[in-house]
């Protein structure tokens, strides 16, 4: 099995490559010289539009998203993006080995068995109420959703759309959550940090995780918000001795923390705490679109290209001195470290 060693966040313009990747989209149209291929590269450090034109394009029937490729061309601008025009293109009929199944799958930088523990110590040490720290250790003990979590995408392009993104974003969304109970203390933070460890729980099975993220049948029928809450009546209801009103009020959030109905939820928020992690949740996702938008390597006074989910370009503006916070344990990219197979 052939090792992958040029990864997609390296390259520029004027670059030659040759390497494997996956198809995570293949669309087929005409062309003034004859029909192309419009295909869209992955690998673990991103995406990369490329095009397969005729007549080489003819030779290439079938490719669909999925496809595990070895992709050759030059790397070129087009309307302010790179792609890759390919000029020869290998279709790999067997199934990817361990090693390069982890050069292909994105993954969160931080290992999701990592950002799993810290949700469980969060919650362990910030709720106080007993039938609320019962109910999260219930859910969190669930094996089923448990290893759903470890693998799940917060999101099927947007932000967090990689392995260990759904945790990355629910930690992130419980730690906006806690920051504002501390600001204002009026807020009921048991409830608030409930329902956000869980309030997008469903993406774990609205999303397929693996070489290729779409929406699940399931997904497409249901939704993330009803899926997630059908996952978590069970274990609300064994939990006995927390009040029905309460319960009523974590459903509520869960309900509306897509703030509009235009937006995919059921009701509108109605209370401080859904007012919170609606804008928590929407913040997380805002500020990670853009962190993926600009890129690591993007320099003070740069413009993005033009992102199509935010309507505008992005600037990155010059920082001053010593205000950047840093991760400790964040190195930078790094491979999935999950079991990928079995």
């Amino acid at each position: 099995m052939r090792a992958k060693k040029t990864f997609i966040r390296d390259m520029q313009p004027g670059h030659f490559i040759s390497d494997v990747f996956v198809l995570a989209e293949a669309r087929q149209a005409q062309g003034k010289n004859g029909p192309f291929w419009g295909l869209k590269l992955q690998d673990s450090s991103g995406s990369l539009e490329a095009k397969v034109f005729s007549p080489l394009s003819q030779q290439y029937p079938n490719l669909a998203a999925g496809n595990i490729v070895v992709a050759e061309g030059a790397v070129q601008l087009f309307r302010d993006q790179p792609q890759i025009i390919i000029e020869r293109l290998e279709l790999l009929a067997c199934e990817p080995d361990e090693t390069l199944l982890r050069g292909l799958i994105p993954c969160s930088k931080v290992d999701p068995e990592i950002l799993l523990e810290e949700l469980e110590d969060l919650l362990r040490q910030e709720l106080r109420h007993g039938p609320w720290k019962k109910f999260c250790k219930r859910v969190l003990a669930d094996q089923d959703i448990r290893g759903k979590l470890l693998f799940a995408p917060g999101a099927k392009a947007i932000h967090h759309a990689y392995a260990g993104g759904l945790l990355e974003h629910t930690l992130a969304v419980c730690r906006i959550c806690q920051s504002l109970c501390g600001l204002y203390p009026e807020l009921d933070r048991e409830v608030l940090l409930a329902a956000a460890a869980f309030h997008d729980l469903g993406k774990a099975w609205e999303l397929s995780s693996g070489l290729l993220r779409d929406y699940t049948d399931e997904g497409r029928l249901l939704g993330h918000i009803a899926i997630g809450l059908e996952k978590l009546l069970p274990h609300l209801a064994k939990v006995t001795d927390l009040d029905d009103e309460l319960k009523a009020h974590f459903k509520h959030l869960l309900l509306s923390h897509h703030g509009e109905l235009e937006f995919g939820s059921p009701k509108r928020p109605k209370t401080s705490e859904a007012l919170v992690l609606h804008y928590a949740d929407n913040l997380d996702a805002k500020l990670k679109t853009i962190s993926e938008s600009l890129g690591e390597d993007t320099a003070e006074g740069a413009w993005s290209p033009f992102v199509r989910s935010l309507d505008r370009y992005l600037f990155h503006p010059k920082a001053t001195p010593g205000s950047k916070n840093t991760r400790k344990d964040d190195k930078g990219p790094a491979q999935c470290l999950l079991p990928l197979k079995g």
